[in-house]
């Protein structure tokens, strides 16, 4: 088996692949380019999108060429992949800002260059916005059954619930299966990587590849993240876990792995640190008051390879004064609540405000902090996933602070 399948499963990226010996044996005969495609929904990524960067930084450390592939074309349809509604239609001025925000994310992480194994960065605009119809579907649609792709879990969850699914939606995936064969003919692209939820859309494309153009090509998919209680990966009470610093501050990141819990923690330095397996399988051993010390070196390694090893150590050093000195946990006050709860509900029931109004207000100003991460959201919760140490720290301002503990 290639270095790279070895290790991606090794670190508990892979969750299907479509034919794992012959993509074994193509690894080992050379370098593959394989890519991941992102939508351009928002100006930046967030935690959620980590994994699969994670991955294609894998695939180039290994040998390969990971090729990023920006949604310039498929973003003006809208994924409507495990979605109760359609996503808000955006126009070319908001697509390209988008575009330039996400961009970022993928400078600290990968090497871009002209070398057999550098990194590249493509917009499936440049052929998407180039096709005529008629041609499309006489070429492209032939080779899918309508049949078919209503069986697909993207598209049935919605018709099972009767809800809306435009037929513009419904072109998605004849298009980026199109990207696929796009990606072959044009740059020698043999593997798709994706999500969980992405499995039905690259089987669609190696099909394609394999119809069109009688080519082996192969896809892979990375297990759906969730945390061990079961929230979604990348949000919290907070809100989204961006990857650019000017939404997210380098120490937030940081504070945001640091509130991992305890199940969590060694899956998450197997995925989003590059320490060797052997130490992540000894810190992911720790229990107890120990395990904390484990949680701080997957904060560090985490933000290091996002923000730089020097904003890391610095966000490492601020907790420490902010959580070990002079604001210790033992002297602040605790209040005992049932949880899950709003931080409205429970800075009204520690009097750290007036009224339920005004901790809205607050939230509105960005007075209100949830771990040391600004609250954004008048509707955001605490759930046991913001628990640290068996307690979460609500702040106003710099100097009043509560520890909220379940009870």
């Amino acid at each position: 088996m290639s270095d790279f399948l070895h290790e991606a499963e090794t670190r508990g990226f892979i969750h299907q692949i479509t034919d794992r010996e012959a993509l074994a044996a193509r690894l080992r005969a050379g370098v593959l380019p394989g890519y991941i495609g992102f939508d351009c929904t928002a100006d930046s990524l967030h935690v959620g999108s980590l994994m699969q960067i994670m991955l294609l930084r894998l695939l180039q450390r290994t040998g390969h060429k990971p090729v990023v592939l920006m949604g310039g074309g498929t973003t003006k349809v809208g994924d409507p992949s495990f979605r109760d509604e359609a996503r808000p239609l955006l126009d070319d001025a908001a697509i390209e800002r988008n575009k330039a925000g996400i961009r970022k994310a993928f400078e600290p992480f990968l090497h871009f260059g002209e070398g057999s194994t550098d990194a590249v960065m493509l917009d499936n605009a440049e052929w998407l916005d180039q096709l005529r119809y008629i041609p499309f579907l006489r070429d492209v649609g032939r080779h899918f059954s309508v049949n078919r792709m209503l069986t697909m879990d993207s598209v049935r969850l919605r018709l099972d619930r009767e809800q809306n699914l435009s037929f513009l939606e419904f072109n998605y995936m004849l298009l980026q299966s199109y990207d696929f064969a796009e990606l072959r003919r044009r740059y020698g692209v043999a593997m798709q990587m994706g999500g969980s939820d992405q499995w039905g859309n690259i089987v669609m494309g190696v099909e394609l590849c394999r119809r069109m153009d009688g080519a082996e090509v192969f896809g892979v998919t990375t297990p759906l993240l969730t945390t061990a209680s079961g929230a979604k990966m990348g949000k919290t009470a907070a809100g989204a876990v961006w990857l650019n610093a000017e939404r997210l501050s380098p120490y937030d990141y940081w504070q945001f792995w640091r509130n991992t819990e305890d199940a969590d923690v060694g899956r998450f330095l197997g995925l989003f640190t590059e320490l060797p397996m052997g130490e992540v399988r000894r810190l992911g051993a720790l229990a107890g008051a120990e395990v904390n010390e484990a949680k701080k070196v997957l904060a560090t390694e985490a933000t290091a390879l996002l923000h730089g090893r020097a904003a890391a150590e610095q966000a490492a050093e601020t907790a420490r004064r902010a959580f070990e000195q002079g604001e210790a946990a033992e002297t602040l006050p605790s209040l005992a609540h049932a949880l899950p709860a709003s931080v409205v509900d429970l800075l009204a029931a520690a009097k750290l405000v007036a009224s339920k109004g005004e901790a809205r207000r607050l939230i509105a100003q960005n007075g209100v902090r949830l771990n040391d991460a600004p609250v954004t959201d008048p509707q955001a919760m605490v759930t046991a996933a913001e628990l640290r140490d068996g307690a979460a720290k609500l702040s106003l301002g710099r100097k009043r602070h509560i520890l909220v503990r379940p009870g």
